[in-house]
């Protein structure tokens, strides 16, 4: 796969899915996750519709760009966060992070793109929304949450699954992943995909060190929900019922603070996208797109 210098002497790892001579769709994963999380099959169908599907891994994780050796306090930032003191340093933050997107699409020659972003993702698809306007055709915020403490909470259940120490071998790192699980949609949930899944990730990039600085910049990076209230661009928010990592307020919230945003909430899903739903989230996205413009 191709990679691109999007920022001095950061390297996003990349493929494209589809005719360049269609709109552009950015896709941006979520935490610790790699662009393989956008399913082939899904972006296929994506790009069926009419639309240049672009995939990434965020710096600090897959095959891009590693802040090896950078150091951050989670714990200070966290306490930093929650009480409104002042910051700590960060190695980044999510405008990083949002540049580095913006970065991608400039190295692509593509002046304008629907921009669609899941969990941490949808987070940075939003703060592209936010700081880069001009670059987006319409903003997709999935299973995400506007940076509100008081909105979009894991259970106790997910958030221990999240943050438990990670394995120290392949053979663990395939072992535990079905602690994932407890988040996952329920109608749909398949340890031995979770499994397949596992290895396949950890065979490409397992990179534990990227983990307390993607979520430092999460934390550092603060509340984003007066800026997304001055936003007018087409927005779609999906969100599932069932996801117990970022809970359904999260995407409610986003969707009642951005002016004519569309809100779909999906039964039976979870924090993550299993293939069943994948019709209705890509019939979703599309005609989305297509009526936001350049589609």
């Amino acid at each position: 796969m191709p990679r691109a210098n999007v920022n001095t002497g950061m390297e996003l790892e990349y493929d494209t899915i589809g005719s360049p001579d269609d709109p552009a769709l950015l896709l941006i994963m979520g935490f610790t996750a790699q662009m393989t999380q956008w399913d082939d099959s899904f972006c296929k169908l994506l790009a069926a519709g009419g639309l240049f599907v672009i995939r990434f891994d965020n710096r600090d994780c897959g095959l891009s760009t590693k802040v090896d050796g950078a150091q951050v306090d989670l714990g200070a930032v966290m306490v930093a966060a929650l009480s409104e003191q002042s910051m700590p340093h960060v190695p980044y933050t999510l405008s990083d992070m949002a540049a580095d997107a913006v970065g991608l699409l400039d190295c692509l020659g593509i002046h304008k793109a629907h921009v669609m972003g899941a969990s941490m993702g949808g987070m940075i698809a939003q703060t592209v929304a936010i700081e880069h306007p001009h670059r987006c055709l319409s903003l997709i915020s999935v299973m995400s949450q506007p940076g509100d403490p008081d909105v979009g909470q894991p259970t106790p259940e997910a958030a221990a699954a999240l943050l438990a120490p990670p394995p120290s071998s392949r053979a663990e790192y395939i072992a535990s992943s079905p602690r994932w699980m407890t988040w996952h949609s329920k109608k749909y949930r398949d340890e031995a995909r979770t499994k397949e899944q596992a290895a396949r990730d950890f065979d490409r990039s397992f990179y534990p060190e990227g983990a307390g600085r993607q979520l430092a910049a999460i934390y550092a990076s603060g509340r984003r929900s007066a800026q997304l209230a001055e936003l007018q661009m087409p927005t779609l928010v999906i969100h599932g019922r069932d996801d117990t990592l970022i809970t359904p307020s999260g995407g409610i919230r986003t969707a009642e603070l951005i002016g004519g945003a569309n809100l779909l909430l999906m039964a039976d899903m979870g924090h993550d996208m299993p293939e069943p739903l994948w019709p209705i989230l890509t019939d979703a996205v599309v005609s989305h797109a297509r009526h936001a413009g350049g589609a």
